[in-house]
């Protein structure tokens, strides 16, 4: 029996963080980079919680479980900033 698994869009193969930016290394061989900024949540959080995340869907996303925080790829491809939440700080979206 074969299994057949579809993904839908591109997927991450690889995620790197630094105190600017997320940028994403897809499967499919592109790279695409979004400013830190557009997660709020993100920016105020430690480079130890930053770097601590689960690739989610295949590669469809990726999950912060320490901050509570998911980022998609197509949020990423068509600049779609997470929300803030009211009563919170930081970069809103």
């Amino acid at each position: 029996m074969n299994t057949v698994v579809k993904i839908d869009g591109p997927g991450i193969r690889e995620l790197q963080i630094t105190k600017d930016s997320i940028t994403a290394y897809l499967m499919d061989g592109r790279v695409i980079s979004v400013p830190l900024a557009w997660s709020w949540r993100l920016s105020e959080a430690t480079p130890e919680q930053r770097n601590h995340y689960e690739l989610i869907g295949n590669g469809q996303g990726v999950h912060w479980p320490e901050i509570d925080e998911d980022i998609s790829v197509n949020g990423m491809l068509y600049g779609i900033p997470a929300r803030q939440t009211s009563g919170t700080t930081g970069v809103q979206g």
